[in-house]
């Protein structure tokens, strides 16, 4: 694996452990979309991930990475940044709560 493609990957582990630290103390939708500000950090968070998966990561990691659903990385961040029809918070919380520590594993992987 090419230096810029760990590097890029090392970016998105952090940005994931980021929104799993700020949100270790949340357990519910409604908790989660009371903060304002716990709700900004994790969506930009979750934009970054999305934007370098995208664009910095190159197209033969991600092709050797097939455990990880890269297009659904860019539609989460396409949804967060163009607010199609609002961005629902509750795929948002699902994302966070459901599948970011399991992507975490995935890419920590190939960062060992």
């Amino acid at each position: 694996m090419e230096a810029k493609d760990r590097r890029v990957l090392e970016k998105i582990s952090r940005h994931i452990s980021s929104v799993l630290n700020y949100c270790r103390d949340c357990s519910s939708l409604e908790a989660f979309e009371g903060d304002s500000m716990l709700v900004e950090a994790c969506v930009f968070n979750l934009m970054q991930i999305g934007e370098l998966a995208k664009t910095a990561l190159s197209d033969e990691v991600k092709a050797s990475m097939t455990a990880i659903p890269w297009k659904q990385l860019y539609g989460m961040r396409n949804r967060i940044v163009h607010g199609y029809s609002g961005v629902d918070m509750r795929i948002v919380w699902d994302t966070i709560s459901d599948d970011l520590e399991p992507l975490k594993a995935e890419i920590e992987k190939y960062l060992v």
